[in-house]
């Protein structure tokens, strides 16, 4: 009898497993702050699995790495992140989007609310932390 055929696994299989670390690619334009944010949040419960600079990248990154969680500074050089977030919303089997910023939330209005209606997260880069992103992506 032949083994079964392998199937190629899903992202809720693969990387979003109760109890296991939680894979994410950091987005940012900023080198020092995807190397710090990198640090911070190896340290705890989540594996870094790539960092990129822009938008193309995080698209070309998301569909060979496949992270749960994609981290989007939303004041990115080449594009909003916001339009970044719809694209990767769009994938097949799309990671979970928290988009952050040094500005608060108030400061995008209508942008935020209609990002939060989509299912994305946010977070300021000022209260980002394990815990707070944990919290939003459970």
């Amino acid at each position: 009898m032949s083994p079964p055929p392998r199937t190629t696994p899903t992202r809720a299989t693969t990387r979003v497993v109760s109890g296991a670390p939680r894979t994410i690619l950091i987005v940012d334009d900023h080198k020092a702050f995807r190397e710090s944010v990198s640090v911070l949040l190896e340290s705890e419960e989540f594996t870094v699995v790539g960092t990129v600079a822009d938008g193309a990248a995080a698209l070309v990154a998301e569909t060979r790495l496949r992270p749960a969680i994609v981290l989007l500074d939303i004041e990115l050089g080449d594009e909003s992140g916001f339009a970044v977030a719809v694209r990767l919303s769009e994938l097949p089997d799309p990671p979970r989007v928290v988009l952050t910023s040094s500005r608060p939330a108030d400061a995008y209005g209508p942008l935020i609310e209609a990002a939060r209606a989509r299912g994305f997260g946010f977070l300021a880069k000022r209260a980002l932390s394990c815990a707070a992103l944990a919290a939003l992506v459970s």
